[in-house]
């Protein structure tokens, strides 16, 4: 049994945010049924790169649940979505605001008939405020919540992630929201709605810093891309160029595992500068470090770091992330019917994996199992 074996999810979701909230449900055990429009289904399915007719984005984000078609913009598939919500514990929507409510399926209308159901929205910006409608993808959303602006050389432009932040991070807080609505009901015996904001999402990443801003007020200082200590300032905490154009991620914030490195690069003056960020000490020991670090191939210096514990490590590219032996250890690529499946973070127990559905597939079956067909 798994932590949310019985748990029956209506995923009317469409990309990332959503599917990879629902994603991780089902791992945890939830049924999840996928609602797709009969004209293309999610618009994820037709995405490249594509393993044969279907995008392998959708199918990495879409193993381990169902799929029904509903027609929502006809009457018939409103009233259908209506009836087939009073069997479910969970909706998940990523309409923009106001478009369920407009088609009479919002949190008020489907709690009137299933008062346990939790209602979870995404949307980038939210269910209130004045920018409540506009659209927007990732890029947008960590630019409105200072998150973008944070990642970046001192005297350069923002520098865009590789991944989507507040995608996943919308993901990650409708799920612990869906989870804690669960666990009110268990004692209430009522739903909830819950209202998630990929933008809020997204400045959750600069948490530690922009509440720490908040709380000096006077005292501090906006908060600066570059020269902030863990975003560039300190040279002890960076990404520094190899001699065969690898890089190393150095992360010794503390003094005890900086100063081991100092030691083992032969190099303990530099320790003294490393945190000066207001007189330029620091900035010199970047320099110093860059010049050092050019001096020896990636793997001369993971195989010396190798020898003491000092939060240096290579920074992985391609295809080495699949054969890193401690991801591996964890179990997060899993073989299974000839294709690899990478598994989500919490590992509660073992799920037999099912292949992403067909457009439909389960329409049916789910059905019959809702006595509706």
């Amino acid at each position: 049994m798994l932590p949310l074996t019985g748990i029956k999810i209506l995923d009317l979701s469409r990309l990332l945010p959503g599917p990879y909230a629902t994603l991780v449900l089902a791992d945890l055990g939830a049924t999840v049924d996928k609602v797709e429009d009969p004209n293309g289904g999610d618009y994820t399915r037709h995405m490249p790169p594509l393993k044969g007719d279907t995008s392998a984005l959708f199918l990495g984000l879409n193993r381990n649940k169902r799929s029904i078609v509903v027609d929502l913009k006809s009457p018939e598939g409103v009233a259908q979505l209506k009836a087939l919500a009073k069997h479910y514990d969970v909706l998940v929507e990523t309409f923009r605001p106001g478009v369920m409510d407009r088609l009479g399926v919002g949190f008020e209308h489907l709690a009137q008939e299933n008062p346990k159901l939790i209602y979870c929205s995404l949307s980038g910006y939210g269910n209130t405020g004045p920018d409540r409608l506009k659209a927007g993808h990732d890029i947008n959303y960590i630019a409105r919540s200072g998150a973008l602006a944070y990642g970046g050389s001192a005297d350069g432009a923002p520098s865009v992630p590789g991944v989507q932040i507040g995608d996943i991070g919308g993901s990650l807080f409708a799920a612990i929201g869906i989870l804690a609505a669960l666990h009110e009901r268990a004692s209430t015996g009522k739903g909830r709605y819950v209202d998630i904001s990929l933008t809020d999402s997204s400045m959750a990443f600069l948490h530690m810093h922009l509440a720490s801003r908040l709380i000096m007020e006077k005292e501090g200082g906006p908060l600066q891309r570059g020269r902030e200590a863990l975003n560039g300032g300190y040279a002890c905490y960076g990404v520094y160029r190899t001699k065969d154009d690898r890089y190393l991620a150095v992360g010794s914030l503390e003094p005890k595992f900086f100063q081991g490195v100092c030691a083992a690069i032969e190099r303990p003056d530099l320790f003294g500068e490393a945190y000066d960020t207001t007189n330029g000490g620091s900035a010199r020991a970047r320099v110093e470090l860059e010049k050092i670090f050019a001096t020896k191939s990636q793997e001369e210096w993971i195989a010396l770091f190798e020898k003491h514990d000092l939060c240096v490590e290579p920074v992985r590219e391609g295809d080495e992330v699949m054969k890193d032996p401690q991801l591996i250890a964890r179990g997060h690529f899993v073989r299974d019917g000839g294709v690899v499946w990478l598994r989500t973070p919490l590992h509660l127990g073992e799920r037999p994996i099912t292949p992403p559905p067909a457009l439909g597939q389960h329409t049916t079956e789910i059905l019959n199992e809702c006595g509706l067909k």
